[in-house]
C-alpha cells in the first residue's frame, strides 16, 4: 500500500533534484546535462554580486514578511471564530462560502483586482470618487501594491486554510468545556485556556512549515500584477528566475537562483524547529 506514494515521491520529487547540477555547470542544450561544462559557483558568485540581488531580496522579504505577519494568523483567527457557531447549518454556509475562492485561479482573481481598482471604470475607484475622495490609481501604485497582495492572498487562501485548525479543533475533549463552565468560566475564557492550547502544536508546526516556502511568493499573482511602474516594490525572485531562466534561456543561473530559495528556506526550518524545542513542542521531526 505504501509503494505508489513511495514510487511517486521518488520520481517526481527525489529524482529530478538532479536538475539543481546545472546551477554548477555551464548547460549548453545541445551538448547535454552531463556533457556541459562545469562552472563551480560562478553563476552564484554573478547572482550575489549583481546590483538587482538586494532589489530583489528586499521585495520578497517584505512579502514574505507580509504573508507571515498578515496572512498566517487569519485562518487561524477564523476557525476559532467557526468554532463558537452553535448553529451547524449556518457554521457549514460559512465554511462552504469562504473555501470557494481557493478554487479560482489567480488569473480570475487579478482579472477582479482589475475590474474592482482600474483608474478609468474601477468599481471600487469610482466609489471613491463618488465619496468626494481623491481618484486613486491603485494598480500603479508602489505603495499599494503590497497591501493588494496581501489582500488577495487573504481572499483566496484564509477560508481554505482553516481546514486544518478546524480538524485539529473536532479532537478537543468536550468535557474540558463543560468542567471550564462549572468554574464559571466564560466563552472567551474557554477559548482563550482551552481551544487556543489544543492546537498550539499545530500552529508551530504549520508555522514552521510555512518558513520552508517563506521565499516562495506566488510567481503567478505577482507576474499577473506586475507592471512597468510597480516593477521596483513587485520584482521578486521568482519573476527574475521566468524572465532570465524561460524567456532569456539562461537556465544555469536560473537553477542558481532557485537553489539559493531552497537553502534559504531549509535553514529556516532547522532554526524554527529547534527554536520550537527549546519552547517545550515536537516540531516536525
Amino acid at each position: 500500500m505504501v509503494t505508489p506514494g513511495l514510487l511517486y515521491f521518488a520520481l517526481f520529487k527525489y529524482w529530478p533534484m538532479w536538475g539543481v547540477l546545472i546551477a554548477f555547470k555551464d548547460y549548453l542544450p545541445f551538448r547535454g546535462f552531463w556533457n556541459s561544462p562545469w562552472v563551480g559557483f560562478k553563476h552564484f558568485d554573478r547572482f550575489f554580486h549583481d546590483p538587482v540581488f538586494w532589489l530583489l531580496f528586499k521585495n520578497t522579504f517584505v512579502l514574505a514578511i507580509y504573508n507571515i505577519v498578515f496572512f498566517f494568523p487569519i485562518p487561524i483567527l477564523i476557525a476559532l471564530m467557526l468554532n463558537e457557531l452553535r448553529l451547524e447549518w449556518f457554521k457549514r454556509t460559512i465554511q462552504t462560502a469562504i473555501y470557494i475562492p481557493h478554487f479560482v485561479s489567480w488569473v480570475v482573481v487579478v482579472g477582479m483586482a482589475y475590474t474592482f481598482f482600474s483608474l478609468e471604470n474601477g468599481i471600487f475607484t469610482n466609489m471613491l470618487v463618488q465619496a468626494g475622495m481623491e481618484k486613486t490609481n491603485f494598480l500603479m501604485s508602489n505603495t499599494w501594491f503590497r497591501p493588494m497582495i496581501i489582500l488577495e492572498v487573504i481572499w483566496k487562501e484564509s477560508g481554505w486554510g482553516t481546514i486544518i485548525f478546524l480538524a485539529a479543533l473536532s479532537g478537543v475533549d468536550p468535557t474540558l468545556y463543560e468542567a471550564a463552565k462549572i468554574d464559571g468560566a466564560g466563552r472567551f475564557r474557554q477559548m482563550w485556556h482551552i481551544t487556543v492550547p489544543a492546537i498550539r502544536s499545530t500552529i508551530v508546526i504549520l508555522f514552521i512549515l510555512r518558513l520552508g516556502n517563506f521565499l516562495d511568493t506566488g510567481f503567478e499573482q505577482i507576474f499577473l500584477m506586475l507592471n512597468s511602474t510597480n516593477r521596483e516594490v513587485g520584482e521578486v525572485f521568482d519573476t527574475y528566475v521566468y524572465v532570465n531562466g524561460i524567456q532569456q534561456g539562461q537556465f544555469s543561473f536560473s537553477t542558481a537562483v532557485g537553489l539559493f530559495k531552497s537553502i534559504v528556506g531549509l535553514c529556516l526550518v532547522l532554526a524554527a524547529n529547534q527554536i520550537s524545542k527549546k519552547f517545550g513542542e515536537q516540531g516536525v521531526y
